[in-house]
């Protein structure tokens, strides 16, 4: 079955790793299915996609283990801000985690991996905008945090996400990314939404995170 928002995204994130001379299908792309009910996730499931974010715990939780029941090899990755008391549900539900930005929940999301026995795929969140009102790790702090996510807490971390400020311009924040990324020795990128992935794919994107432009407009 063909799903058409899925259809057009697919397609234009194809076009984008061709012109960016990147290999075919090495972008995931991750549908993000906040704010829509099963009814709009199934038929996405049912076009044969099984990658998909959520921004809220308590509202992954009350969608997915029943979709999951049904379709077991879904892969559900964590795109919203975390608080420590959700940690474990968080561990227990997610495959990533895309938002690690501050000690406490890197030691949470330590302790509930050691407790349950799983393995998350982890980015830490970089502020790249220096959003007051934003979370994430300082650009300049992004070193030692992740010496502290890797010497105090055990944790590996994949790569790095962020979220450029709505009205600026998302090269220099995609490209900043992909530098502190390789200065670190990461190798993975969670970057571009609806409105500028393909720009994030030519600036070394592995994780894109699309939804409207799935979905439509927010349910």
């Amino acid at each position: 079955m063909s799903h058409t928002g899925l259809d057009a995204v697919s397609q234009k994130l194809a076009e984008a790793e061709r012109a960016a001379g990147r290999t075919p299908g090495s972008v995931h792309l991750i549908v993000v299915s906040k704010t829509f009910g099963p009814e709009a996730i199934l038929p996405v499931i049912a076009a044969g996609h099984r990658v998909f974010g959520e921004n809220r715990v308590q509202e992954a939780k009350a969608k997915w283990p029943a979709l999951r029941a049904d379709c077991p090899d879904l892969e559900l990755h964590l795109i919203g801000p975390l608080q420590s008391n959700k940690a474990a549900e968080a561990v227990a539900l997610f495959d990533a985690i895309h938002t690690v930005d501050r000690p406490k929940i890197a030691g949470a999301i330590a302790e509930e991996m050691r407790r349950q026995g799983r393995a998350l795929k982890l980015f830490v969140q970089v502020n790249t905008g220096r959003e007051p009102q934003k979370a994430g790790v300082a650009p300049e702090a992004v070193g030692q945090f992740l010496a502290e996510c890797r010497d105090i807490h055990g944790l590996t971390i994949s790569g790095l996400m962020c979220i450029p400020p709505a009205d600026a311009d998302p090269r220099p924040h995609f490209e900043m990314l992909a530098a502190m990324a390789q200065r670190n020795g990461l190798a993975e990128l969670s970057m571009g939404m609806s409105g500028d992935y393909p720009v994030a794919v030519a600036c070394g994107a592995t994780h894109v995170r699309v939804g409207s432009a799935i979905f439509g407009t927010r349910g």
